[in-house]
């Protein structure tokens, strides 16, 4: 029997988007996280940081790497970044088990200082105040289905950027929507849809 269009088969018998089976990780991402609601201001400051430290970079090398950002970040706690000093910031670009680019590590530590100052909730009520209406949202049925960028992301981007939080686009605002659960992006077919 071969799996409906747009979804590949596990080794588990389950189906799953494409990327969703290329790797070991991506399977427990995929099943576990990808697409499910994500609350919080400090778990948004981790998803914005991590979503930008992929830019240009595939996100199994973040995902691989993730414990290692969450122990140099400070477990992306806000009020802890914000106090990062220029020690810190030497620590972080000496540090190999995260992305060592200095444009990605100086906008979160802005960005810190930035969220640190807004009223607790702001940043997840900000971010989730752009999440289109689900019924307005066809299940994609292959990946062809699946924007880059939507009109909300480009909107959460430019609300982001008025706040004075740095390297966050379009492109990087519709994938957080993805990993947070804003849209659902499984395919159609996708057992964890």
């Amino acid at each position: 029997m071969t799996a409906p269009v747009g979804v590949v088969e596990g080794a588990d018998g389950r189906l799953r988007c494409p990327w969703g089976t290329s790797a070991e990780d991506y399977v427990a991402y995929h099943d576990s996280e990808w697409g499910r609601p994500v609350h919080g201001d400090d778990a948004l400051f981790e998803r914005i940081s991590l979503e930008a430290f992929q830019s240009g970079l595939s996100w199994i090398t973040i995902l691989r790497r993730r414990e290692g950002f969450r122990e140099a970040f400070g477990s992306f706690h806000i009020p802890t970044v914000a106090k990062f000093t220029d020690a810190d910031r030497t620590r972080l670009l000496a540090d190999a088990g995260i992305i060592r680019n200095r444009a990605k590590i100086d906008a979160t530590l802005a960005n810190a200082g930035v969220l640190v100052g807004w009223e607790p909730g702001e940043l997840d009520a900000l971010v989730w105040s752009h999440a289109p209406d689900p019924a307005t949202r066809p299940a994609p049925r292959t990946g062809a289905d699946v924007p880059a960028v939507t009109e909300e992301s480009a909107a959460l981007a430019g609300a982001l950027k008025r706040r004075g939080i740095r390297f966050v686009g379009p492109t990087t605002a519709y994938a957080l929507m993805q990993a947070c659960g804003l849209v659902n992006d499984h395919m159609e077919a996708c057992d964890f849809r």
